[in-house]
């Protein structure tokens, strides 16, 4: 038997299924890998996929936690995004590495390995999540486009209809530029937000001692409470199904050396993309906590209050105007991974493939209608109630990916000898009882304290 078919056989021994038709299949293995050539070569050949994940982690659904954050205690929950960013960094990084072993995305993963009630009702709560993120990105670039040309809010979210067609367009023209495009706009974000900071004049310090982790996080309720919410915010349950998938669309060699070089350049890409959303979720922060957090506005957590503040508190529009430029960006981008992440779940838990056009619209009719409805009744004040739902329901369905993934890439009869070291297997179950914990948490303060 062959190297490749044994590994192949290896990878397959733990499933009920062999490996059906790939999700995303148009751009399936479709990007060729140097088999020669230096190492940059071939890690710029591997990168990208880590770019489209670390755009849910900078998602307008952040922005108000860490405005809020910031602006009610200063630089001390910066310490809460680094050690979300780590937890992203390792969970994205077992899905890429179950995406690359097996050939199945943890879509496909679940729907395999779990009987048709469990992964029915796995599929539902994931669509709830992806429903919830493109809210966010709806409430999101309606919330810039009014900001930044004074197109009414309701009005607003019925343009974000439109880029339906736009998505696709973008579809037709490949997946490498596709990462293109959100590797700019990661740019515009991060080049807005570095703008800002130098003209928000953070004390360095503050900004240093933000990132160790204080005692009084966990003693504060309203601190845990808000440190709890950017978690719930940072790490996004769809980019697990996301990166899984997308990491396949590289022709990487089907054997163990190939994979093996596959699972580290896709660590890498991953890992580098997330410090990318790091530094913009700290800098969202750092600002907040610079301008209002000092001028004395600690209770700052509406994105459009944001705005209108920071041209008196900077003495200039342009920081004001930056902002509104990160954030259609951000919603924007936002809104390419999640049609990408729609399809991949759709197809990996039900097997069923829709049109492009038709998997989007409903997607986007899904988050638009309730954003119209309460933006009609209940005007500005309840779309922001809406974006805060959204990272409620985010959080709610994010165990429900974590503890399936952590199982797949734990267990030796799915992964063979790619499977987790010992070590790996405790941080990884550490990292999802810690999760799980806290986001019950946060449920329990939402809804019933």
């Amino acid at each position: 038997m062959s190297e490749k078919a044994q590994i192949k056989n290896v990878a397959e021994s733990g499933w009920r299924l062999t490996g059906g038709r790939p999700s995303l299949p148009e751009a399936y293995r479709s990007l060729k890998i140097p088999k020669t050539g230096s190492w940059l070569k071939k890690f710029l050949a591997f990168a990208g996929p880590g770019y489209l994940v670390a755009v849910g982690y900078m998602d307008p659904g952040n922005w108000a936690t860490d405005i809020a954050g910031g602006s009610m205690f200063g630089y001390s929950l910066l310490s809460v995004i680094l050690i979300s960013n780590l937890m992203a960094i390792l969970l994205q990084a077992l899905a890429g590495k179950l995406g690359i072993v097996t050939g199945r995305d943890l879509a496909q993963a679940c729907g395999d390995h779990y009987n048709k009630p469990i992964a029915f009702t796995l599929w539902i709560l994931c669509e709830l999540a992806i429903a919830a993120c493109d809210l966010a990105e709806v409430i999101g670039s309606a919330i810039a486009l009014k900001l930044l040309f004074g197109i009414p809010l309701l009005y607003g979210v019925m343009i974000t209809a439109v880029d339906v067609l736009v998505v696709l367009l973008l579809q037709n023209k490949g997946f490498r530029f596709i990462e293109s495009l959100v590797i700019v706009l990661i740019v515009t974000i991060g080049g807005c937000f570095l703008t800002e900071m130098f003209l928000s004049k953070p004390e360095i310090g503050g900004i240093a001692k933000g990132f160790i982790p204080s005692a009084e996080i966990i003693s504060n309720p309203m601190m845990l409470y808000i440190a709890i919410s950017i978690l719930g915010a940072t790490v996004m349950p769809h980019n697990l199904y996301l990166h899984s998938s997308i990491v396949q669309t590289r022709q990487f060699e089907q054997t163990r050396e190939g994979k093996r070089q596959a699972i580290k350049f896709a660590t890498w890409d991953s890992s580098i993309a997330l410090f990318f959303a790091l530094f913009i979720n700290a800098a969202i922060l750092i600002l907040s906590a610079a301008t209002f957090h000092r001028a004395g506005m600690t209770e700052v957590a509406d994105i459009e209050d944001a705005y209108q503040l920071l041209t008196p508190l900077l003495g200039t529009t342009i920081g004001s105007i930056l902002f509104g430029v990160a954030l259609l960006a951000s919603g924007q981008n936002s809104t390419l991974t999640g049609t990408l992440a729609g399809q991949i779940v759709m197809e990996g838990f039900l097997n069923i493939r829709l049109p492009g056009w038709l998997r989007r619209l409903i997607t986007r009719l899904i988050a638009i209608i309730p954003a119209v409805i309460v933006t009609a009744i209940a005007g500005e004040k309840g779309t922001a109630q809406l974006l805060i739902l959204s990272q409620v329901i985010l959080s709610l369905q994010l165990s429900f990916a974590v503890i399936p993934l952590v199982k797949f890439t734990n267990d030796k009869k799915k992964m063979g000898e790619f499977v987790n070291p010992k070590w790996l297997k405790w941080l990884s179950w550490f990292v999802a009882g810690i999760i799980a914990i806290l986001n019950a948490y946060l449920l329990i303060q939402t809804f019933f304290l």
